[in-house]
């Protein structure tokens, strides 16, 4: 599957990717965690988990790894809440409040899905997140005759418009001769 790339934009029609955040390193995690509610937990004679009363509540989709590389819209994505300097376009300033405009919109995770990796027979596994935030914050770690290191951790959040939609949606195309 190789490592997988994360991009702002991806059309799944064609298999084109754009906005790559930045150069990873030891792979990209990502996992949903649903969670559900027991209906009859406090009721006498039931037993637990009948699955007649059980009830999905939401799920928790995150997405973790380590970028090598970084410039300022990525640092800013990092952070959260944050701005980049409209005077200095090399200064990310950190805010103390989050504003809706701090969720990025779409966050697709891309990785190759067959032996075929170009051109209109290729194979691809894609994760469309959405309403992205940072949830690791900015953290850099430095060694000596080695590469930066950024760890990022990014979580899809609910919208309160859309309280139904799953932050998430996955496409999957194996690849063809």
């Amino acid at each position: 599957m190789n490592a997988a790339i994360i991009c702002t934009t991806f059309d799944p029609a064609t298999g084109e990717a754009s906005g790559q955040i930045g150069a990873t390193t030891g792979g990209i995690n990502f996992t949903d965690v649903p969670s559900y509610i027991d209906m009859g937990e406090d009721v006498d004679n039931c037993p637990k988990n009948t699955m007649e009363l059980m009830r999905a509540d939401d799920r928790e989709a995150t997405l973790s790894t380590t970028l090598v590389t970084v410039k300022t819209t990525t640092a800013k994505l990092l952070m959260a809440s944050a701005d980049i300097d409209s005077t200095d376009a090399t200064k990310v300033v950190p805010r103390k409040d989050l504003k809706l405009t701090d969720f990025t919109d779409d966050l697709w995770i891309i990785g190759d899905y067959s032996d075929k990796n170009t051109g209109d027979h290729a194979g691809y596994i894609a994760i469309h997140m959405f309403n992205v935030l940072s949830t690791g914050g900015f953290a850099m770690q430095t060694q000596d005759k080695g590469k930066g290191q950024f760890a990022a951790t990014f979580k899809a959040h609910y919208s309160i418009e859309a309280q139904d939609t799953v932050p998430y949606e996955m496409y999957i195309k194996a690849g063809t001769e």
